[in-house]
């Protein structure tokens, strides 16, 4: 039993990494919390669904259609609602309920449009799994694991030495200094948004291979998300990962001994352990810069 709970933590972490990480990259540009990073997610599963079930096209391209639609929706989320409130100079807590407003909007529209039903992505018999050592994975879980980590260490290779990735570090630095040496910060956090709601998308997608869709996915999501970036270093883009995996791991192995359904209650009590113990998350304080 311990070892079927740590795969499943390590499947689970590799999804809520995707998460944090998309999260993480966006925040570090912007400096607030992105709720409507949330309903991204909950977009990708739904795109997907619409291109592969309704639609009937190939899973491999109804996957890469439905991540770049998220790092469109990404972009407009952005350039409709927070760009015209940076002109502005709101202040994070405008930033943030806007965000919410964006969460609760998208998440009626979808409902609206597909119904409250649940829905899902599976298609076919269920296949017997693979056995390694006393635990069981699927070729879905298999699957998901594998691209799950294909993508993270695809974008930290990415935000690590690519010319963007190095945009990307100096605006979150300091936007003034690299408005200097001819950055520009608004094409920056456009970037940072389409990155980090595609990854978002492709979190939901994955996700939706196993479990089922249904509108209000999302606010889970983004919590765990949120949960993983502040134990890993909010910002942090390694943290990010190492967040999210630990987070996974810890659930899964606190519902050892309980109830499945205490599952968010560990993650909150986790937060609340690194919160009092180790504030700057699990590479400790920080700045910026030495968190990258």
């Amino acid at each position: 039993m311990p070892y079927q709970l740590l795969l499943n933590g390590i499947i689970a972490g590799s999804i809520y990494a995707l998460i944090a990480l998309g999260f993480a990259i966006i925040y570090r540009t912007v400096k607030f919390l992105h709720l409507a990073h949330g309903i991204v997610y909950t977009t990708g599963a739904y795109l997907a669904y619409t291109f592969f079930i309704l639609l009937h096209i190939h899973p491999i391209i109804s996957f890469f259609l439905s991540i770049i639609l998220c790092a469109l929706l990404g972009i407009a989320i952005d350039k409709s609602v927070y760009y015209p409130l940076r002109v502005k100079k709101a202040s994070n807590l405008i930033f943030l309920l806007a965000s919410f407003g964006v969460f609760i909007f998208l998440q009626n529209l979808i409902q609206l449009v597909y119904g409250a039903q649940i829905l899902t992505l599976r298609t076919g018999p269920v296949k017997e799994g693979y056995h390694i050592f006393s635990a069981v994975i699927t070729p879905i879980q298999i699957w998901i694991l594998v691209v799950s980590c294909w993508l993270l260490v695809i974008l930290w290779g990415f935000v690590k030495y690519t010319r963007l990735g190095k945009a990307m570090r100096a605006v979150s630095d300091d936007q003034v200094a690299a408005s200097v040496v001819g950055i520009n910060p608004d094409k920056t956090i456009l970037s940072s948004f389409a990155i980090g709601s595609a990854l978002a998308g492709a979190a939901g997608i994955l996700i939706s291979l196993e479990t089922n869709i249904e509108p209000t996915m999302g606010f889970s999501a983004v919590l765990k998300g949120v949960i993983a970036s502040i134990i890993g270093g909010i910002g942090s883009i390694p943290g990010a990962m190492l967040g999210g995996f630990f987070l996974g791991i810890a659930e899964n192995l606190g519902i050892w001994k309980i109830q499945a359904g205490w599952k968010d209650c560990i993650s909150f009590i986790i937060l609340i352990i690194f919160l009092l113990l180790r504030p700057g998350g699990i590479f400790g304080v920080k700045t910026e810069k030495e968190q990258i």
